[in-house]
């Protein structure tokens, strides 16, 4: 099945074996992927299910085409925790690109924040464009899970919700940071193996600020560094996340 293409949806299209596709979604099957009618191919909720499914026409007229569900697919793709990524956005559309790798190295939820030295003010029509680049990821990568992506917030407030009840439990908090003498994320990731999640935070250009940092290390994160080069905004999470990708593999073989 590694040569079907792959169609994320939300749960809330199937109807017991039918799945009633968006009109972009049809025309994305036919027009993009050139898929016909009886033609084959995977669909994924983008909660952890994968089916295969055929492409047929609605008789009921409600819409052009659908899927039907023929067999549910398992499969086990995802690392064995959390990865969660706090990312200052970076400026330009750079952020695009971070949230398609990023998903692609199985970051399952998203927090952009702003933070004293961002330069980026996003307009709301940018998460919906960021919605769709990780369901896209998720798709080519072959993810079992499309990754949330929580509205943009300030910093500080972004830190305040980790010692909320709901994000503080059993989850390893690093934040990265440049020009220090701090120990290396993959020590202290070798050094820990009970984690549960893991919440990495990355800077913006110019990096995090002093209060910003304290203000994370008071919040519970580990100040880490991911080397003694100085890393572009775009480059330090993914870095960092390919640290994790490679000790969580290891673990999980």
């Amino acid at each position: 099945m590694a040569d079907l293409q792959r169609l994320a949806i939300a749960s809330h299209q199937i109807d017991k074996q039918k799945v009633f596709l968006t009109v972009e979604q049809q025309r994305y099957l036919g027009r993009v992927l050139r898929l016909g009618v009886g033609e084959k191919f995977i669909v994924m909720d983008g909660e952890g299910k994968w089916w295969l499914a055929k492409l047929s026409l609605d008789v009921s007229g409600k819409s052009g085409l659908i899927a039907i569900l023929e067999a549910e697919i398992s499969i086990q793709n995802e690392l064995p925790i959390d990865l969660i990524l706090i990312c200052a956005l970076p400026k330009g559309n750079s952020f695009d690109e971070v949230v398609r790798q990023s998903t692609e190295l199985g970051v399952t939820e998203f927090f952009p924040v702003i933070s004293s030295r961002t330069l980026l003010k996003p307009s709301p029509q940018r998460l919906r464009r960021w919605e769709k680049i990780a369901t896209e990821a998720a798709e080519q990568s072959e993810r079992q899970v499309v990754p949330r992506i929580r509205d943009v917030g300030e910093y500080f407030a972004t830190l305040a919700l980790f010692e909320s009840q709901n994000l503080s439990t059993n989850c390893d908090r690093y934040i990265c940071v440049a020009r220090n003498s701090y120990s290396l994320l993959l020590e202290s990731l070798l050094d820990n193996r009970k984690q549960e999640s893991i919440v990495i935070a990355t800077g913006p250009e110019g990096g995090w600020t002093n209060e910003e940092i304290e203000a994370a290390i008071a919040t519970g994160f580990q100040a880490v560094s991911l080397g003694k080069r100085i890393l572009r905004a775009v480059t330090a999470p993914l870095v960092a996340l390919s640290i994790v990708n490679s000790v969580l593999e290891r673990r999980n073989i």
